[in-house]
């Protein structure tokens, strides 16, 4: 069944804080400001059938849970403009309210289980698509959509420059937690002064996430003029064992590999392998790093902006397909271990500064959204039982799986061509491969 097709829009509503908020300007974070993330963080929940509860009840509830999250997270009921003196952004707050959208489909919760045919097919299970909250578009929208078997899938949008994946799950708790309880034990600090610029000293050279790369490939039109098809695999306990024993014979280490190093060490491989490059194209694994422990002094518990930076791994297409796994997690484990205070306040430096943006030839971006609590996401629904993104795309997402807190799902869409052998590659968790 087509899933784009199948969705009818009942209510559009905008939701306002249930108690007055402060009406101020504050300023986002020199990180907040980065060009590279105006766009939106996109979740898509999907939840069991509550046998017996009444939808009208339930989303009176969910409206009412919404505008009192929105009360001490106020900001995101505002608008974002570009700041009037000096560089970044600033929020106008005055209670302009968020979005919420009451939806229904005839698909069932089933449908959500397999891979998506293409990469915009749940696109309507979030039906407003802010691409730039500068022209003024509200700042967060939420999409509840009835199932034609009584099951809920909700769809969240924030614009990232308010808030990084840890901060948009604290919200959706405290929005649960409302939902559920009446009330929320959330207490979200602003504070982006902390990341700003402070003139901390020169510019490092050690940046490669911002360094541009030669194009030998016509890297950027291999995802533009390909049609790109969704992909997705689950990796449980016992793979992600394998992978590390793999990594480990290959190449002994005085420390075992994480999980994150060796699974994303060996997506970016089965991709780089899949997608045929030129041996001398130079490749990037981008991936956020949360450093909220890393700068000194550590930020609050529940700072809730952009509190993160890329980690960058680098080498040649040769090397990523020719050398060994534990060659590819190493290098990923040496981009997690260079980023400390001195790095992450470089960075400011050099996004307040300089402006700079990652380019996109040769990188494959990945987030890891495994870790954020995704799936504990409980509005008196039960957990939910499928975490993913609205849309899939040409970024990696590695994903919670429901009752299995070792496992992680990967969702990458891959240019159509080198599918089959990426597919091909990426199950193939033996030695003989690896």
């Amino acid at each position: 069944m087509n899933m784009a097709s199948s969705v009818q829009v009942k209510e559009i509503t905008l939701i306002t804080p249930s108690e007055p908020t402060p009406t101020q300007i504050l300023n986002l974070s020199a990180l907040d400001s980065q060009l590279f993330l105006r766009f939106p963080i996109e979740y898509l929940l999907t939840y069991e059938p509550c046998h017996g509860s009444d939808k009208s009840t339930t989303v009176a509830q969910i409206k009412l849970a919404l505008a009192r999250a929105l009360v001490p997270y106020y900001p995101l009921a505002g608008r974002v403009r570009v700041r009037q003196h000096g560089y970044g952004l600033e929020v106008v707050c005055q209670a302009q309210g968020v979005v919420f959208i009451e939806a229904e489909s005839n698909v069932d919760i089933s449908d959500f289980e397999v891979v998506p045919l293409y990469v915009t097919e749940r696109r309507k299970m979030l039906s407003l698509h802010v691409v730039d909250v500068l022209k003024g578009d509200p700042l967060l929208v939420v999409q509840l959509t009835w199932l034609v078997d009584g099951a809920v899938a909700l769809g969240v949008g924030f614009s990232h420059c308010m808030c990084d994946g840890v901060g948009s799950v604290g919200f959706l708790n405290s929005f649960a937690e409302f939902a559920r309880l009446g009330k929320s034990s959330a207490n979200p600090v602003w504070d982006r002064h902390l990341l700003d610029s402070s003139h901390y000293g020169s510019h490092s050279v050690g940046h490669p996430e911002f360094n541009r790369v030669t194009d030998f490939c016509g890297f950027m039109s291999r995802f533009s003029h390909e049609k790109l098809t969704p992909t997705s695999a689950t990796f449980n306990k016992i793979s992600l064992s394998e992978l590390k024993s793999v990594a480990l014979t290959s190449q002994p280490s005085e420390l075992p590999y994480t999980s994150f190093e060796v699974l994303s060490a060996h997506i970016w491989r089965s991709w780089a392998k899949a997608l045929n490059f030129p041996p001398n194209q130079i490749l990037k694994l981008l991936f956020s790093i949360n450093i909220r422990e890393r700068v000194q002094p550590s930020l609050p518990a529940e700072f809730y902006g952009n509190a993160i930076v890329l980690g960058c791994a680098q080498t040649s297409a040769k090397n990523l397909t020719d050398k060994s796994l534990s060659y590819v997690a190493e290098l990923v484990r040496q981009a997690k271990a260079r980023v400390g205070n001195k790095y992450v306040r470089e960075v400011i430096e050099l996004v307040s500064q300089t402006r700079a943006c990652p380019d996109s030839v040769g990188v494959l971006i990945m987030s890891q959204w495994s870790r954020l609590g995704l799936e504990k996401v409980d509005f008196g629904m039960g957990p939910p039982v499928q975490v993913g993104p609205i849309c899939s795309d040409r970024y990696c997402l590695l994903l919670p799986v429901q009752n299995q807190t070792d496992a992680v799902k990967v969702m990458l869409a891959v240019p159509t061509y080198g599918v089959d052998k990426y597919n091909s590659l990426l199950l193939k968790n033996n030695k003989s491969c690896c």
